[in-house]
């Protein structure tokens, strides 16, 4: 009986496309997230967002995520991630959402502009929210103080 040898190139071209699958699967795993220089820096895979933190209007939990049309993106599992549209006000929503069973924080910035947040780890969430909240308190009493 003889049997058949694969060729190199087939053997190297699966190796990168699993190497490649494990790549998206990581970047996409969870949200990443830093608070540095006054911005908020938030990613998952190629959805990115950087906010400046003068720039907050409100910041609120909220415990479902409103009817929108998903314009890119996906959702799996409890995840939901990628860019949706407002059906009422028509404007794009970044969804940042680990788990669709907890708590979300939704930032408006720039007056209109909407994102809804949240991490695996619900205290992790809090405390971003807390960080956030206080950073908008400090941001109203500046204003306050330039008037």
């Amino acid at each position: 009986m003889k049997s058949k040898k694969r060729h190199w190139l087939w053997n190297l071209l699966i190796v990168i496309t699993l190497i490649l699958c494990v790549l998206a699967f990581v970047e996409h795993y969870k949200n990443w997230h830093k608070i540095e220089e006054g911005h908020l820096k938030i990613y998952s895979g190629i959805y990115y967002q950087n906010i400046p933190l003068t720039a907050l209007d409100s910041v609120v939990f909220v415990e479902k995520l409103p009817e929108m049309e998903r314009s890119s993106g996906f959702s799996w599992m409890e995840r939901e991630k990628g860019v949706f549209n407002d059906s009422i006000t028509n404007t794009k929503v970044y969804v940042f959402v680990d788990d669709l069973y907890q708590q979300k924080i939704k930032l408006v910035h720039h007056d209109s502009l909407k994102m809804y947040v949240n991490l695996r780890d619900s205290l992790k969430t809090a405390e971003l929210f807390a960080i956030l909240q206080t950073e908008l308190l400090n941001n109203m009493e500046t204003e306050k103080e330039v008037q």
